[in-house]
């Protein structure tokens, strides 16, 4: 039951510090719409998602209307594309991208994910067609968003196919140049990717999940500031001295209380579309806005220059705090659940890489007590592939030796160099390109290619 405090507080959210469900995702299967031939296959797919999803905004603002919480984001799921493109080749993905966008565009919904190829022990025909199909693919649609298992904590790390994310990559940027290589934001790399995340780029819906589920982004990294904002002067205004522990605290019941927020606009969505509720991910997904900012946090914990020591240990804090939240709020929490740190998306990370306090190597240690990882990093444009897949195989590494989810959203963009400001606006936000150090001193440990084993910790049967 809740106390009036926590309603009172659950009203300020609301009103004066406008938290928002970031994303309503529905996850829709599709694999059995695959056929012999691709029309056959798009005719299919997108009688599917306009017949499941063409209520999904509708719904979606008649709840958020209901209880004045907005949904800012409407976004589909769908079960990998490799599955649907074996036994095609990388014309029909293009054409399979391009119902897709279209399907999503006809229903209202912002962006559709699962354009995905779970590569971690071995490419099949159909990964390969995904990936080789990317540059097209990332420069014909507008909503459709793509994602690449590399490695797990079962398989190890497949540096074969990083190897060739690598050399992807450029010719995404190439492909997107007119864009400032915008449509490598729109892929994401991962170790361990979870079935049911709801934020994109990395969603898409695994083979254990259900048919059809709704998924809910909750974040609020503002809401988390103001609270612990309004607890430190209250304690300085009273005389009391605050620890570390007391402020974790407050982290924890403000994310309790987000997360039932999210739960309760989800599970009424799922029961109006008539699919089951899958789960509530309480990120802290920050956006430019400035005040919307992971970084604003750590300056409230008292780091003043993001990237300064001790930030590694205030995210590790933060992530944990966050998850213990919502864990106690609800039994259904899942996808990724913890503090996001993509660079050009946090104004205050920006203007920190932009000062200098921020460095790719601080960035990087960060991500391995973080949720995601190297997320939303502009690179320079003429970055080796290798030297871009062995930044890769480092977050990877992260992940898998860590048994937690990594990612890396690399940007090399076209023409830019390291310093460089480059604006891609909206909540894609802006970010000065990032020096990556030592370019090309790994190009012959990338080369070698294969597998890196699974480490000691897989053996956990």
């Amino acid at each position: 039951m809740l106390h009036t405090d926590e309603i009172l507080s659950t009203i300020r959210m609301l009103h004066d510090e406008h938290l928002d469900v970031r994303a309503v995702t529905l996850a829709l299967n599709l694999n059995d719409c695959a056929a012999p031939g691709i029309d056959h296959v798009c005719r299919k797919v997108y009688h599917k998602i306009t017949s499941r999803a063409r209520n999904l905004v509708s719904i979606c603002n008649e709840v958020g209307g209901k209880y004045g919480i907005p949904v800012t984001n409407k976004r589909l799921a769908i079960s990998p594309a490799s599955a649907l493109l074996s036994g095609h080749g990388t014309n029909a993905a293009v054409e399979l991208a391009k119902t897709l966008d279209r399907a999503a565009a006809d229903c209202g919904i912002d962006i559709v994910g699962g354009f995905s190829a779970l590569v971690h022990k071995g490419i099949t025909n159909g990964d390969q067609v995904v990936i080789e199909s990317l540059p097209e693919v990332m420069a014909a649609t507008k909503r459709v968003c793509a994602s690449i298992n590399v490695a797990s904590r079962k398989a190890g790390i497949n540096m074969s196919a990083i190897h060739l994310v690598g050399q992807t990559l450029p010719k995404i940027a190439e492909a997107t140049a007119d864009q400032r290589g915008f449509g490598c934001a729109k892929l994401v790399v991962f170790a361990n990717i979870p079935e049911d995340n709801p934020f994109m780029a990395g969603a898409y819906v695994g083979a254990g999940e259900p048919e059809e589920a709704v998924n809910i982004g909750v974040s609020g990294p503002g809401v988390v500031d103001c609270a612990l904002k309004r607890r430190i002067a209250f304690a300085e205004a009273n005389g009391k001295h605050l620890t570390l522990g007391d402020l974790a605290e407050e982290i924890k019941l403000t994310s309790f209380r987000v997360t039932r927020v999210g739960e309760l606009i989800g599970r009424e969505v799922a029961e109006r579309l008539g699919v089951v509720f899958g789960i509530v991910d309480l990120s802290l997904a920050p956006t430019p806005t400035v005040g919307d900012s992971i970084g604003e946090i750590l300056k409230t914990l008292g780091i003043a220059k993001f990237g300064a020591p001790g930030s590694t240990a205030a995210i590790a804090m933060l992530n944990d705090a966050v998850k213990k939240g919502g864990l106690f709020a609800s039994s259904s929490v899942g996808g990724l659940s913890g503090a996001f740190i993509p660079v050009s998306e946090d104004s205050t990370l920006a203007a920190a890489v932009k000062q200098g306090y921020l460095t790719l190597e601080k960035l990087e240690a960060m991500t391995s007590v973080c949720s995601v990882g190297l997320d939303m990093v502009l690179i320079p444009g003429d970055t080796s592939p290798e030297t871009i897949a062995a930044l890769i195989a480092d977050e990877m590494a992260i992940g898998v030796i860590n048994n937690k989810t990594t990612a890396a959203r690399l940007i090399p963009v076209p023409g830019a160099k390291a310093g460089d400001w480059v604006d891609f606006g909206g909540l894609f936000g802006a970010s000065p390109v990032l020096e990556v150090p030592n370019v090309s001193a790994s190009d012959s440990f990338v080369r070698f290619g294969g597998r890196i084993p699974a480490p000691l910790q897989s053996l956990g049967n």
